[in-house]
């Protein structure tokens, strides 16, 4: 009896610890600035690669959240003068948003098993004003694929308070993505995306004139953190893992320009 005793509270402790087969996916997370200017008006470049532990197909990517410096303004600037509702954007695409909603844009590669073989596919996103939520600035991303899995996707975000060191975080929810028929969801592999006014155009009325200007977009400070400037992403997925990832972005050289390769 006390044999067995044992016997089942070893059993009992091995169903609590979590299984080898679900090990958490590895994440390599780079951030930059475009330009690298203290004081001066940037964009903000994001990249996350996702590796599953055994070399396979990662489970699907269900929640990000990227906490970011205080002394960031990403609040202050000219981004997202106007804002585009869920309802517009799934209907009409992001091309029917106002052209000062958006803030900037990216992209997402994915991987689909199927059998022994794996499909790639890499789909448009762009990042978008959304209103306000219960005081919170909202965004929406809106991503484009179109082969093998003809689909668009559109999932909040909203920029949220964090705890020290960080200042901030933008927390997005990400939906599930079928694939083709009798195949996983689509597994997120690599992220890119770039915050800012890189690339963007925005309009204005002046005297009567529709007038085309580029938009001030975030603030570095004047004065660089000690170590750089501190960013971290926890990612979690479909199968309850969870993996965070911490970067710095180094104080800028005057004149320094660095960019994601």
């Amino acid at each position: 009896m006390h044999r067995y005793s044992g016997l089942l509270a070893a059993l009992v402790l091995l169903a609590g610890l979590p299984s080898a087969a679900h090990a958490a996916p590895s994440v390599k997370l780079r951030v930059s600035f475009i330009p690298e200017r203290l004081g001066q008006s940037t964009t903000l470049e994001f990249g996350a690669q996702i590796s599953a532990p055994n070399e396979g197909v990662p489970p699907p990517l269900t929640e990000l959240d990227v906490r970011y410096p205080a002394s960031l303004g990403l609040t202050v600037g000219e981004l997202g003068l106007a804002t585009c509702s869920k309802r517009r954007l799934e209907a009409l695409g992001a091309a029917s948003c106002p052209a000062d909603s958006h803030i900037g844009e990216g992209s997402a590669t994915a991987e689909i098993p199927i059998g022994p073989s794996v499909i790639q596919e890499t789909a448009r996103v762009a990042i978008l004003r959304a209103p306000e939520e219960e005081g919170h600035l909202a965004l929406l991303f809106y991503a484009t694929g179109e082969s093998p899995v003809l689909a668009q996707i559109t999932f909040p975000g909203l920029l949220l308070t964090a705890p020290p060191p960080y200042g901030a975080r933008i927390h997005i929810s990400v939906p599930l993505v079928p694939s083709i028929p009798d195949a996983p969801d689509v597994a997120v592999v690599r992220l890119h995306a770039t915050l800012g006014p890189l690339g963007l155009t925005y309009y204005e009325h002046v005297r009567g004139r529709l007038v085309a200007f580029k938009p001030r977009g975030i603030l570095l400070p004047r004065k660089c953190p000690r170590g750089g400037f501190a960013f971290s992403a926890t990612l979690a997925f479909l199968d309850g893992a969870e993996t965070t990832a911490d970067t710095k972005v180094p104080c800028p050289v005057r004149g320094g320009n660095a960019s994601l390769p």
